[in-house]
């Protein structure tokens, strides 16, 4: 008998301290197929097409009246400890890289390429390893995004586009008193040097996804990844630093007390992907060193839902994305404004899509917050806030889960939920008088990162591009703006600094630097 998908499905996924399981269903007459007497090993059931990844095995015999296959695998463990390297280490390090830069090693094109080229086969040979480990951090699956996969993605964008990127770009002559025949302007581009990349926990290969570029653009590059992400930081440690010379690229672990006294360091480029609080400490330790930073930040991002928005499409795409990360990305809605006639059937078409979602909790796919300090600070913000509760699944919370169901609350602009940036499956609704006083309230709070409007009005649509200031704007849906990899990306404001994607990237990491050479001599140069 030949199996085909119909024939097996998976479903609860689960995990203890040791172990990832996992049920998969198989059809009556897969069952048959299958010895009840015994394990089966990897190979027998790949042959029966249960695809599943390499490192599960068969846990428990098969149930001959659910046709339930139980699988499990080792969870990735954590490191016992952070990075020990002392202070004098870590200027060591920083040292060693940037006397690396000045020796004109990073400057050639092709060993760019080739270092790209080992690390688009690390994240295609380790894809599953990463997948694991996020999973192991965040309880979320590839089945939304593969980190490793985008990797391979952003590498292959940097080897189509490096050769155009790195050409001079030659300009005319535009006073009189210069000569063609003598006389030569060139933007010419130059890697910058020593670049840190601090990537959060949220999404943390995606968000240290600079680091590829930096290396494309020629610099050197130190990684530090998130320790609340300890699977993931360890992995991408000891992948990383066993592959390449430490001269070019490091992965750094450690918590605050590491990162504090790399950041007393010279960099000659910081990227840094999180929070507004902590990205001002990493602008006043870069200012000390005049070093630039790109900054990606959060912030509370509004969603304003017009009277003439369909409602149901709107709830659809703001339930969708909630649930996201379990609502931990910064771009997500924050809250929502809508007036008074339209927030009850809002209201009734969120908890509809909510409704669909139950059960969550032995969801494979929805993920969990990813401390229990962050557990803490929204159940707190649960706790004390003088909303009212519109809607909450029936799965009570579960700290040593880390499982927070999704929340659907009205709320007052006084409220607790309004004091801080969310972060997480809960969402907020709020009264306002009209579309002018939604303008008036964004643009007198920090702007976000994302601001989102629903609404079929062409004029009301113009007002809240232009009127609004925000990192991008996304009307009849949310987070669409910044999923466009061939256009900018970034903050303003409280939301951050500086733009990513594509060139925009390259950019950052580079110095486009004027040329001007005079007496015939810029003819001559075989190659600028």
């Amino acid at each position: 008998m030949t199996t085909g998908p119909n024939d097996f499905y998976y479903s609860a996924r689960y995990q203890d301290d040791e172990y990832e399981y996992r049920h998969v269903h198989i059809t009556r007459e897969v069952a048959k197929l299958i010895p009840k007497d015994r394990l089966m090993s990897e190979s027998e059931w790949r042959s029966y097409g249960i695809q599943q990844s390499v490192g599960w095995e068969h846990y428990m015999i098969h149930d001959p009246e659910r046709h339930v296959l139980l699988f499990r695998r080792p969870l990735p463990r954590p490191p016992s400890q952070f990075s020990s390297a002392s202070a004098k280490d870590r200027r060591q390090l920083v040292e060693e890289q940037r006397e690396y830069y000045r020796s004109g090693a990073t400057r050639d094109l092709a060993k760019r390429k080739e270092v790209l080229l080992q690390l688009k086969q690390l994240f295609i040979d380790n894809k599953q390893a990463f997948d694991d480990a996020i999973y192991a951090d965040l309880h979320r699956t590839s089945e939304s995004i593969s980190e490793a996969g985008y990797m391979v993605y952003e590498i292959d964008g940097l080897l189509k586009n490096m050769d155009e990127w790195e050409k001079p770009e030659k300009f005319p002559l535009v006073l009189p008193h210069l000569k063609e025949e003598e006389d030569d302007v060139w933007l010419v581009r130059e890697p910058l040097g020593v670049v840190l990349v601090i990537s959060p926990w949220n999404y943390p290969l995606l968000t240290a996804a600079p680091f590829v570029t930096a290396i494309a653009a020629g610099n050197t590059v130190i990684v530090k990844p998130a320790e609340l992400a300890p699977h993931f930081s360890h992995l991408f440690a000891s992948l990383i630093n066993a592959k390449f010379d430490k001269r070019l690229l490091v992965v750094v672990e450690g918590a605050v007390p590491e990162t504090t006294e790399l950041l007393k360091e010279k960099f000659d480029h910081i990227f840094y992907t999180g929070n507004p609080t902590v990205g001002k400490i990493i602008m006043a330790a870069a200012a000390k060193h005049l070093t630039p930073v790109t900054l990606e930040l959060g912030g509370k991002n509004p969603v304003y839902v017009d009277a003439d928005a369909d409602l149901e499409d709107a709830a659809k795409k703001i339930v969708g994305v909630k649930i996201q990360n379990c609502g931990q990305i910064c771009l997500n809605v924050d809250h929502i404004l809508t007036d008074a006639d339209t927030k009850p059937k809002l209201l009734e078409a969120i908890k509809k899509e909510l409704v669909k979602l139950e059960p969550l909790k032995i969801n494979p796919v929805y993920p969990r917050i990813i401390h229990e300090r962050h557990f803490d600070r929204l159940s707190n913000l649960l706790s004390n806030t003088k909303g009212r509760l519109y809607y909450k699944s029936s799965e009570e919370s579960d700290r040593a889960d880390k499982f927070i169901a999704p929340h659907l609350l009205e709320i007052d602009f006084d409220d607790a939920f309004m004091t801080e940036e969310i972060f997480g499956p809960i969402l907020v609704v709020l009264t306002i008088e009209s579309f002018d006083k939604a303008l008036d309230y964004i643009k007198r709070n920090e702007k976000p990162l994302g601001a989102y409007i629903f609404t079929t009005d062409p004029e009301k649509t113009r007002r809240f591009i232009r009127e609004t200031s925000s990192g991008g704007v996304t009307v009849n849906s949310v987070m669409d703006h910044a999923m466009l990899p061939h256009l900018p990306f970034g903050g303003t404001g409280n939301s951050g600094m500086g733009k990513m994607h594509h060139l925009w990237t390259y950019d950052a990491l580079t110095h486009r630097k004027t040329v001007f050479t005079r007496n015939g001599v810029g003819k001559k140069l075989p190659n600028i």
